[in-house]
């Protein structure tokens, strides 16, 4: 069975988006609204297995994982870069507070993940960096 950690390790950001619209657009063409018969629809095309259907879920996870490490590295640039708290807080649809207190918990996390055995998250020195770029919301 498909689990978000094991397809984690088996694609990058850009193959798991693949295969999962692959299998979605499988599963929304060969699944008839629950009111239809389904011998009308797409014959030809099998619908999902019970390992393919975790598997997109899995999937769904592992994009939304990938996703959100990737957002907090742009707003690390983005700091980097000079954007105020206001600014990317605009650019995540977000207040100023709310997209500071994300990214510090994403640091948090990624302190956490140091520590623990097997994982791999920022070292001592780079949180201390990461905090000192993040800064304050007060712009």
């Amino acid at each position: 069975m498909a689990n978000p950690d094991e397809v984690e390790r088996q694609y990058t950001l850009l193959s798991a988006a693949a295969r999962f619209d692959a299998l979605r657009t499988r599963d929304a063409l060969t699944s008839p609204p629950d009111d239809e018969d389904e011998s009308d629809y797409f014959d030809d095309m099998a619908p999902l297995t019970r390992e393919e259907a975790l598997e997109l879920l899995a999937l769904g996870e592992v994009i939304a994982r990938k996703a959100a490490y990737g957002r907090q590295l742009s707003v690390r640039s983005a700091r980097r870069a000079g954007a105020s708290w206001s600014q990317i807080g605009a650019a995540l649809g977000t207040s100023k507070q709310a997209a500071w207190e994300t990214h510090n918990r994403w640091i948090d996390e990624q302190a956490k993940q140091q520590r623990d055995a097997g994982h791999w998250g920022l070292d001592d020195e780079a949180i201390d960096a990461a905090r000192t770029l993040a800064g304050e919301p007060d712009d």
